[in-house]
């Protein structure tokens, strides 16, 4: 099934959610607070889903079974467009939270949430536009040091750390790239953490 294909499958099911519903397009302002929660909710899970699978599940996975280069390369395909997608859901969470609850009318409660959501966004732009393409780089100098010493196409570290322990260069290469993909990481977990603090406040509004 292609992109398309999906694309029209989902709005097909959304489609029929509206007609088993239709007390929510009841008048043009109740309609109007329906899309932007929509768009809200949506845009919301779609981060929240797409940051647990990949910190959590994808990435290990990966890890665990790919040799470390084509790993490395897969990763620096990926996260670009991880963040973008994240960074995009996240802009859309904070637009229609925003827009549902003006600041000088809003709760404390919703000052806060829209201060976690904006945290969650500002975390995700640090990660795209610092943090990955600098940690891509490294990843590219640190691989053809590794290629030179028959490192790379094995699954998992310990040839690398062996081989650190001889060679100076790439034991440079391992601290600087370690420094700059554990802030990377601190940065992703942030901005999860953030989502999952909304999570906890949408799970209080829901009536079931």
């Amino acid at each position: 099934m292609g992109w398309l294909s999906r694309f029209l499958t989902a709005v097909t099911f959304l489609a029929v959610g509206v007609l088993f519903s239709p007390e929510t397009l009841a008048s043009k302002s109740t309609a109007l607070s329906t899309y932007l929660k929509l768009a809200h909710l949506l845009s919301f899970s779609t981060a929240f889903g797409s940051a647990l699978w990949v910190t959590f599940i994808g990435g290990i996975i990966m890890f665990k079974n790919l040799p470390r280069h084509q790993f490395g390369n897969l990763q620096s395909k990926m996260f670009p467009a991880y963040f973008s997608l994240v960074g995009t859901c996240g802009a859309i969470a904070v637009a229609s939270f925003g827009y549902l609850h003006p600041w000088k009318t809003a709760s404390t409660s919703e000052r806060y949430q829209l201060g976690f959501l904006l945290s969650s966004f500002a975390f995700n732009l640090t990660n795209l536009f610092v943090f990955t393409p600098m940690t891509i780089e490294l990843m590219k100098q640190r691989h053809k040091v590794e290629r030179e010493n028959n490192v790379g196409e094995e699954v998992g570290w310990s040839k690398n750390v062996e081989v650190a322990k001889t060679n100076p260069k790439l034991a440079a290469m391992n601290k600087k790239f370690g420094m700059i993909h554990g802030l990377s990481s601190l940065s992703n977990i942030m901005s999860f953490g953030s989502l999952a603090v909304h999570s906890w406040y949408l799970a209080g509004k829901i009536n079931l």
